[in-house]
């Protein structure tokens, strides 16, 4: 049985756009606000929806009734007391979402689906309670191939997590609770983790969007590690606009973490696009994966401004050998520690084997690895300079469980041949639903660019489920770069730059974000320029008969303004302006020279409403 609230992934292809309404962030706090429904009732509606599934080996433990019950209450009262309000101060507010078993919630066993290993958490892991503080509710946790080792979803003692649209089909690993909890409709979204893939295969085998992250943008603190320098929280949602929603809030630095970070981002690309994709994709004879694959590029390839460009991938390959061939397998013995040992006969042989392994590696071998891995390294940056991203199929092939089971390591070894490179090679990654397979199995392609190229692969993979037959939210996205951790300048503009305008791009691209329409003080004229393409404002302050004039102020990186001032034509500049409220920021102006043979449109009061005029 379905949650009534919360919709599930839909069942065949030809119900893709036949969604109910509670299939996302925005859908549900719109019930919300129009007091269609109360956080009380959604919550309980989902916990409903999981005690009434059938998928028991989906959960393995799930937050008490009269726990959810006492926090839902206090969302309830705040929505009265508050309103829609409620939703910018706590943009995650009312959200059921569930976290993978490997990562910490205060008061819960932590199990990495090994029972044996099962130890009540003293603390909250870094990204769940930044998710709680924005109102998110957690129902549970997840789950999991047992210490995060694995892509298929079979591992683990608490049972194989069957697809959500054919149980004889994997769910795809290790994050296999987290995605078909999702899929199910049993929670909005979930938080998984993705060392070699985890985070986006079992995306592409549930038609759900799965966000791995460039390391350490979002902390790694209070997760069981798999590999510690390889480690990523990853998001699973129904759409890029919500899983970048939730990217803006788990992203953080966080002090206790080693390997927190905080990379520059690179700013959308509001153009085209260049896109490398393989050369020769391997598909491992899966005929339907590779027809799915071919329709989804043709779509791509049809989008105005796209261009693909084929690349060599054995480069790749080589370097996704690394993770399980090489001394990585180590690292993933020295995440378990001490317990392997004693406790070898009580894990999962299959897990056991593979950690089982690291005894065949030295430190010479680790660092001769490093070597090998550098080198691989400024190869692939240099064959992908050229291009936006890379786009591939997320997986080759779609086993089933009884497949899986008879040839364990060989098939899981398949799953990872577009998704294992990527953490090695310090890349972020989005996986997105694409077209379906002709058996009625979804499947999905990934975009995969440099380390801080998470807000361009959002947008650019919110484009592409639109292609796909998604929601419309690239122009959303674009606007909403994560929290800046870095200096930053604020701009104001009057012209082709505002919001819609000719211009704004430049602004997006730069990686800006709106702060605000406001105005200028009353000190100030405006004019519309002679012979200028696309049409601009002039903006000049002057001593008497000044105005008010309607601007935005945008919040650039400091380390992009240098370009959009160097791309300012004259007679425009930029200067300091001051706004209605006393504050003084930089901003568009002209140069007097440029004010000849102007119009002025002062009366208007601001460049759209001059725009609007002129057009009616």
């Amino acid at each position: 049985m379905q949650s009534p609230i919360i919709s599930p992934a839909p069942a065949m292809p030809e119900a893709a756009n036949n969604k109910r309404d509670a299939s996302s962030i925005p859908e549900l706090h719109a019930s919300y606000a129009a007091r269609q429904i109360t956080p009380s009732e959604a919550i309980d509606a989902s916990r409903a929806a999981i005690e009434s599934s059938e998928r028991g080996e989906v959960w393995i433990s799930r937050i008490a009734r009269d726990v959810l019950m006492r926090q839902s209450a206090v969302l309830d009262a705040m929505l009265r007391e508050e309103g829609e309000a409620v939703f910018r101060k706590m943009p995650l507010f009312g959200i059921p979402f569930a976290v993978k078993d490997n990562i910490d919630v205060a008061g819960i066993p932590t199990t990495a689906a090994c029972p044996d290993y099962a130890r009540i958490a003293e603390s909250t892991a870094f990204a769940v309670a930044r998710l709680q503080q924005a109102g998110a509710v957690l129902m549970g946790k997840t789950n999991l191939d047992q210490f995060a080792t694995g892509l298929v979803g079979v591992r683990s003692p608490y049972g194989a997590v069957r697809n959500a649209f054919k149980p004889e089909h994997v769910s795809g690993g290790s994050s296999s609770g987290s995605a078909t909890a999702v899929a199910l409709g049993q929670v909005l979204f979930s938080l998984g983790t993705d060392t070699a893939g985890s985070g986006r295969i079992p995306a592409a085998f549930n038609h759900l969007v799965g966000l791995k992250p460039t390391r350490g943008l979002i902390s790694a603190g209070g997760v069981v590690p798999a590999c510690r320098t390889l480690d990523c929280v990853s998001i699973f949602a129904n759409d890029v606009g919500d899983a970048w929603r939730i990217a803006q809030t788990a992203a953080g630095y966080d002090p206790a973490d080693g390997y927190s970070r905080t990379p520059p981002m690179l700013g959308v690309k509001c153009g085209g696009y260049r896109i490398a994709v393989p050369e020769h994709p391997e598909f491992y004879g899966d005929r339907r994966a590779q027809r799915a694959f071919e329709q989804s590029l043709k779509t791509i390839g049809e989008l105005p401004g796209v261009s693909l460009h084929p690349v060599p991938f054995p480069l790749f390959a080589e370097v996704a050998q690394l993770l399980y061939q090489g001394p990585w397998v180590a690292e993933r013995r020295a995440a378990v520690g001490d317990f392997f040992a004693p406790h070898a006969d009580r894990m999962d042989p299959v897990v056991r084997s593979i950690l089982g392994q690291s005894d065949r590696f030295n430190a010479v071998d680790a660092f001769n690895a490093q070597y090998r891995l550098a080198d691989l390294r400024r190869r692939a940056e240099h064959l992908l300079k050229d291009v936006d991203f890379m786009l591939t199929p997320t997986a080759p092939t779609f086993p089933t469980i009884d497949a899986v089971r008879a040839d364990p390591v060989a098939l899981n070894s398949q799953l990872g041949y577009y998704t294992n490179f990527v953490n090695l090679l310090d890349m972020a990654a989005l996986a997105i639903p694409a077209h379906w397979r002709e058996d009625g199995l979804p499947a999905g392609v990934t975009l995969i660019g440099p380390a801080g190229s998470d807000h361009r692969l959002a947008h650019a993979g919110a484009r592409l489920q639109e292609a796909f037959g998604g929601k419309a939210q690239a122009d959303v996205i674009a606007a909403e770069p994560l929290p800046f951790n870095e200096a930053t300048v604020k701009l104001a503009v009057a012209g082709a730059h505002l919001h819609g305008q000719p211009l704004n791009w430049q602004l997006l691209e730069a990686g800006g974000r709106l702060l605000a329409a406001t105005s200028t003080s009353p000190e100030y004229r405006l004019y519309a320029l002679a012979a200028c393409e696309p049409p601009k404002p002039g903006l000049a302050r002057v001593a008497t008969g000044g105005a008010a004039i309607a601007v935005e102020v945008w919040e650039l990186p400091l380390r992009n303004f240098g370009a959009v001032v160097a791309a300012v034509p004259a007679p425009l500049g930029i200067g300091s302006l001051m706004l209605q409220n006393g504050e003084c920021v930089k901003g568009f102006i002209c140069e007097p020279a440029g004010l000849e043979g102007a119009l002025d449109i002062t009366l208007h009061g601001g460049w759209r409403a001059y725009l609007h005029a002129t057009q009616t």
